[in-house]
């Protein structure tokens, strides 16, 4: 790939949606408020765009927050739009790795090389001059994670107003996430805000006058979360492998070590399956192949494969692992929708999160989740309340906890009556447009 050459920028379709109908699933202070937030935002924006800038357009929460978010901007008239960087196989890989550091775990150290700097900073200058085409003094660009974070500079000369977020980190930074900070921290001087999904997740030595926290969200009615008929819900399952019986304890991922789905199976095959006989464990993410930013996932799905094959036959068979199709991403939506909505418990085995779209996914659902006790899945789940909280190294507790909520089925429903109830108060998109709209007015 020439070092010279501006980058194929993808830019992402997407279509407005109506605020209205918000309506009615806000209380009737929040909505005007909400509406109000809408109106002042558009207007203070008059001829200029918001840009989001990530690495992906499909596969993973930050995808999924886009797709979200966006519509309903575009539909309060905010010109908003989403564009994809390019990358060569090489800066995915280093920036997978830089986003495991950022979550305190390391597969091959901390360091990294002159070449590999070199790297990052080729496809960020054929990034930036790609995008200099089309950003225009006084945008809003809105950087997203690692994998762009070395546009900041660029896109400020530029004259728009650059905002970075980062949706990964850690509760406890150690040597590994400090180092992913001193690689990334230089390209980061001239943004004019920093937002991070927890407090906890802030980086030392930032500006503390430019940091804000803003928790991620799900909108309650994109194609992954609407409510499905019987008949979608049958045609869905049927597609997917699941069956149409029995108990289903679900866990949705991508084929990430940090998703720990080798964890969960084990769990299950030891702690679940010999208690409850007629329970199964659907391990459920995207064809291995189709996420561009992640080039662990093949190597995570074969591993776990192969120790699908090692189990005893007759836990084998209780244990389904489907690779969803990502060519359609309705249809992908859909089929992750009737999954969790068959599920009678669903499990977010994470070692490490951001926050966990899933959980938040699942909650809204009326499922009853067991989770680690780690990341932004601590500020969805209130343990023993609207969910479990485990050790995400403990199989045993996981087994345990999911094992009382398959057999006590008036305790799981409460359960995931809450849970409905906690998404609806914190966690749908209103309430993330209002903050997020807040600062951009802050900033103009």
């Amino acid at each position: 790939m020439s070092a010279s050459r501006k980058a194929k920028l993808i830019h992402v379709p997407v279509e407005p949606a109506e605020i209205e109908r918000y309506r009615p699933l806000l209380d009737e202070p929040l909505w005007g408020e909400f509406s109000r937030s809408m109106a002042e935002l558009a207007g203070a924006l008059q001829g200029h765009t918001v840009w989001d800038v990530n690495s992906t357009a499909r596969g993973g929460g930050v995808a999924e927050l886009l797709a979200s978010l966006i519509p309903y901007d575009r539909g309060a008239g905010i010109d908003e739009r989403w564009v994809v960087i390019e990358g060569s196989p090489e800066f995915f890989e280093l920036t997978k790795r830089v986003h495991n550091l950022l979550h305190g775990v390391s597969s091959d150290g901390a360091g990294f090389s002159p070449d590999e700097r070199a790297t990052y900073e080729s496809a960020m200058k054929r990034n930036a001059a790609a995008l200099a085409d089309v950003v225009n003094t006084g945008d809003v660009v809105i950087v997203h994670d690692p994998q762009a974070a070395g546009l900041v500079p660029q896109l400020s000369a530029l004259g728009a107003i650059v905002i970075w977020r980062s949706h990964v980190g850690v509760d406890e930074p150690n040597d590994f996430a400090r180092a992913a900070w001193e690689l990334l921290r230089p390209y980061l001087d001239r943004a004019s805000a920093f937002v991070f999904s927890r407090p906890n997740y802030v980086w030392d030595g930032l500006d503390a006058s430019k940091v804000r926290t803003i928790a991620p969200c799900i909108d309650a009615f994109a194609t992954k979360n609407r409510e499905l008929t019987d008949a979608e819900m049958g045609r869905l399952l049927a597609e997917a492998g699941v069956p149409a019986g029995g108990r289903i304890v679900l866990q949705v991922s991508r084929w990430d070590r940090l998703k720990d789905p080798i964890g969960v199976m084990h769990a299950f095959a030891d702690h679940v399956a010999p208690l409850t006989t007629d329970t199964c464990l659907v391990l459920a993410g995207p064809a291995s192949t189709s996420v561009r930013d992640d080039p662990e996932q093949p190597e995570v799905l074969q591993q776990l494969l192969a120790q699908h094959q090692a189990l005893d036959a007759s836990i084998a068979s209780r244990v389904l692992i489907v690779q969803l199709p990502m060519d359609d991403q309705d249809e992908n939506a859909a089929m992750v929708n009737a999954l969790q909505r068959r599920a009678d418990v669903v499990v977010q085995k994470s070692l490490a999160e951001g926050f966990g779209l899933t959980v938040a996914e699942a909650m809204w659902k009326s499922r009853p989740v067991v989770a680690s006790r780690v990341g932004g899945i601590s500020d969805q789940i209130e343990d023993g309340k609207n969910g479990v909280l485990v050790d995400p190294k403990d199989l045993e507790a996981l087994g345990r906890a999911v094992t009382a909520l398959v057999n006590d089925r008036e305790r799981a429903a409460r359960m995931g009556a809450a849970a409905r109830e906690r998404i609806r108060e914190q966690f749908l998109g209103p309430r993330h447009l209002m903050e997020q709209g807040r600062l951009i007015r802050s900033l103009l």
